[in-house]
């Protein structure tokens, strides 16, 4: 949540108060925290207000306490949406993954009913939406990853859902006027979650790595973060696209050799590299923004640390491995 050169200018390109919706994720605490020293750094004075239904309430008081506003609130419940207030500026973090099998119906409401009502409520606003590189088809190692023009080919219900959230958001966008952006995101990564701590935590109790989604992209959750406030100051109508990813192609061999050296240990690996994964190319958004500041090597080091140190994590696995959709 340390405010950047770029975070500090784009907040002060950008009118009026900031809403998160879904700060009670595994981002939304830290942007916010981005979102209020990246205003106050730019000496701009803005309310940064964040939403979510608050089921921890030591986050709601952890958020006050750096300034940010918070309102508890379900919304999907439509009187309590229809009385947060206007705001020029939106970051749209709410969607349902985890625990999607067995809960199809509830996950395409949450992801594809839902940013539908989020449109007509703040028609007027900036909307950064957040969504998935999950919405591409599996692509060749060898090509680079999917870029924006890549046709969407979601792979199960919960990409096809995230689909669905981009498809409605776009409509409903296109009839109001509404400026946005599409954030494609994959995969966010810091000491507490992510890939990165999936394959250091199997090395560390020396369990099996599952190599068939042989390859990834991740990015720090901090730089995604900022890439996300960034992203207000380009959002246009029709909504456009951005993959928010890191520059490299990482194979999960290679990550896993590289913990096994700093922890000490020897990688068991199962299974074969599949020729193709779900990678995302994001030259789009380093044109806009630059590169991601902080660097895989440096993310290793932390992360390696961090579970030799035997640091608390938030215990949601990513499930990256998984190749039928079914998350």
């Amino acid at each position: 949540s340390r405010p950047t050169p770029n975070t500090i200018q784009a907040l002060s390109q950008i009118d009026g108060d900031l809403m998160i919706l879904g700060v009670g994720g595994k981002m939304g605490p830290t942007l916010a925290k981005l979102a209020k020293r990246s205003s106050d750094a730019a000496g701009i004075k803005r309310r940064v207000i964040g939403v979510s239904r608050f089921s921890h309430p030591e986050l709601r008081e952890e958020l006050e306490n750096a300034g940010i506003e918070t309102i508890p609130c379900d919304l999907l419940d439509e009187q309590a949406l229809s009385a947060l207030p206007q705001v020029p500026n939106v970051i749209y973090m709410v969607g349902m993954k985890f625990g999607s099998t067995g809960k199809e119906p509830l996950t395409w409401v949450m992801n594809s009913f839902l940013p539908g009502m989020i449109v007509k409520k703040f028609p007027q606003s900036r909307i950064v939406l957040f969504s998935s590189g999950n919405v591409y088809p599996f692509t060749p190692i060898l090509y680079g990853g999917c870029t924006e023009e890549t046709p969407p080919g979601p792979i199960g219900e919960y990409a096809q859902s995230v689909l669905g959230r981009e498809r409605i958001f776009e409509h409903f966008a296109r009839q109001f006027g509404t400026r946005g952006v599409i954030f494609r995101l994959n995969y966010a990564v810091e000491m507490r979650y992510g890939i990165l701590l999936d394959v250091a935590e199997k090395v560390w109790k020396e369990e099996k790595i599952d190599l068939s989604m042989g390859h990834v992209n991740v990015i720090w959750q901090g730089d995604a973060n900022a890439y996300a406030l960034q992203a207000l100051t380009v959002a246009s109508n029709p909504p456009r696209v951005l993959n928010a990813t890191g520059p490299e192609l990482i194979s999960i061999r290679w990550l896993a050799e590289q913990f096994a050296q700093r922890m000490g240990k020897t990688p068991f690996f199962v299974h074969q590299e599949e020729p193709d994964a779900l990678l995302n190319n994001a030259q789009r958004i380093y044109k806009l923004f630059g590169y991601p500041q902080v660097p895989l090597g440096q993310i290793i080091d932390w992360v390696a640390q961090w579970v030799m140190d035997d640091k608390p994590t938030l215990s949601k696995p990513t499930k990256y491995q998984v190749r039928n959709g079914r998350f």
